[in-house]
């Protein structure tokens, strides 16, 4: 079943969150006012799988079922499906921004792998319950918010040293009929308005934290749970063009003694695995924000050559506007590419899944999320300083200095004022007001810290493997001096090639990356 983006927003009637925005508690979410950017955002998710001409990307067949399913609840088996989610991820968010709904894709994949090893090292019901579950989001369409970063409270101490324990989510009672957690996960992105929350460990655990190491699927009116949320995007403001229409929020979400039955438990206290959960989600959604971004940048990219030609100028003529422009080409290009890279050189994973290949994909999130502020800068220097000195919108209908307005801020001449305005006030509303700082900061953190990504990167680089390329070229002399003898410490004269030598073993062919072969 594919529902419309209506389809969707009645859906969301069916559930009762208790949810504030701005200190009031809201009585309806599919009605509020400040939340609708959000929901129109993920609307466009369900009405790009019903058309025709997106549905090669929106959806896909899920090879355990069979069934066609929103590309956003597939489990990705090839390469093919990993480049497929990265188009896809970046057409939404050309449209969008940001359309949220790709975590849900991050975290059933993350969890498939993560169930399927702990069942295959102490066989048990994990697996089972995460595949009926998974039937049971595809089947219903569903949008899952993936509710994984902890308040953590004092950063110096583990979960289980923490002077409150509800600054992490934990089990606080284990029943025969299933557990009873509590806490706090504190940025969880689109909250008020999905159906259900998928609840992951936000760190590695210890034996002292098993209580912290959980998993597990919960509506999102369950009792219990309270969400308190910023409003979507900019709603209601004149000048906010695009973030009045389309818009990201998160929530803190409060768990106090909410009740999850065990067929909807995956992570129960196995402390051990907790590591390889929170890593695979993360290389998951790593490579899935390269696609946003990329969408992103392309707003950024037509905006900006739009306001240069009416602005009367042209790249072609200019070569500073040219080069600035092919700049900020270059960063979202180069994002992306790490993302394709990432997808050719997935690794097929036991559970059947396919995995991203995590250094690529760890280096795009580190670029984007350090770039995204070089994004916003070169946006502002090739659109020039209208941005800055355009007047709010409520002078537009002014009749004391409209035409004033119109007559001098005017830049060519067949581009009326009223087009380089909104172009303007486009790109202020993407980089230059609070819902363009908003999207820097949550680029940044957004996934993983920069510092989360540079310890990722060098945990799963090859540096060894680089030095034994090194060591190989001088042991074979092609660093020799001129007297013929290696430079290597401790080399004995005369051996400087292999001819009379003992040859060395020679190390197997490597690619860039380790892969493993895709089926």
């Amino acid at each position: 079943m594919f529902m419309s983006s209506e389809e969707y927003r009645e859906s969301l009637r069916r559930y009762r969150p208790r949810v504030f925005v701005n200190g009031d508690l809201i009585d309806s979410v599919p009605d509020e006012p400040r939340l609708r950017p959000g929901i129109n955002a993920i609307g466009v998710t369900y009405d790009y799988a019903r058309l025709p001409q997106y549905q090669a990307l929106a959806t896909a067949t899920d090879a355990f079922t069979g069934r066609s399913v929103n590309r956003f609840l597939h489990l990705n088996a090839t390469t093919s499906d990993l480049l497929a989610k990265l188009e896809y991820v970046r057409l939404v968010c050309q449209e969008t921004g940001c359309a949220m709904r790709y975590l849900s894709m991050d975290g059933f994949n993350a969890l498939h792998q993560m169930t399927f090893r702990l069942d295959s090292e102490v066989p048990g019901e994990y697996h089972a319950r995460f595949r009926a579950y998974l039937d049971h989001a595809q089947e219903n369409d569903l949008t899952v918010g993936i509710a994984m970063t902890d308040a953590k409270g004092d950063r110096s101490l583990r979960p289980h040293q923490q002077a409150n324990p509800d600054t992490y989510l934990h089990v606080r009672e284990r029943r025969a009929d299933g557990i009873v957690i509590s806490g706090t996960k504190a940025i969880v992105t689109s909250a008020p308005y999905v159906h259900e929350l998928l609840v992951l460990p936000g760190r590695a655990m210890t034996r002292e934290d098993a209580d912290f190491a959980v998993a597990c699927a919960v509506p999102i009116d369950a009792p219990g749970l309270t969400i308190v949320a910023r409003p979507a995007g900019r709603p209601g403001e004149e000048k906010a063009l695009f973030s009045s229409h389309y818009g990201q929020t998160t929530g803190v979400c409060i768990f106090e003694d909410v009740f999850v039955p065990w067929d909807r438990v995956f992570l129960c206290g196995e402390w051990q695995h907790s590591e390889f959960l929170t890593k695979s989600y993360a290389t998951h959604h790593r490579h899935t924000c390269i696609g946003a971004r990329a969408g992103f940048g392309d707003l950024l990219i037509g905006a900006g050559a739009s306001l240069i030609e009416a602005n009367g100028l042209h790249c072609g003529q200019h070569d500073h506007l040219r080069d600035t422009l092919v700049e900020l080409i270059k960063l979202v290009e180069g994002i992306y590419a790490c993302g394709i890279a990432s997808s050719v050189y997935g690794e097929k994973d036991p559970a059947g899944n396919i995995e991203p290949e995590p250094v690529f994909a760890n280096i795009g999130k580190l670029l984007l999320a350090t770039q995204i502020y070089d994004m916003h800068r070169l946006a502002h220097q090739v659109s020039g300083g209208l941005i800055v000195a355009l007047p709010n919108p409520a002078e537009d209908h002014n009749p004391e200095t409209r035409a004033d307005l119109a007559a001098v801020l005017i830049g060519r001449s067949d581009v009326s004022y009223e087009k380089r305005a909104q172009l303007a006030r486009f790109i202020e509303d993407l980089t230059a007001s609070d819902a363009g700082g908003w999207m820097s900061v949550i680029s940044l953190h957004g996934g993983g810290s920069p510092e989360a990504l540079k310890r990722e990167i060098y945990r799963r680089y090859p540096i060894p493997d680089r030095q034994k390329l090194v060591a190989r070229l001088i042991d074979r002399g092609l660093l020799a001096n001129a007297h013929g003898t290696t430079l290597l410490p401790g080399a004995q004269p005369g051996q400087c090639c292999e001819t009379g030598c003992v040859a060395p073993d020679m190390p197997k062919p490597v690619h860039v990356m380790r892969r493993r072969e895709n089926d």
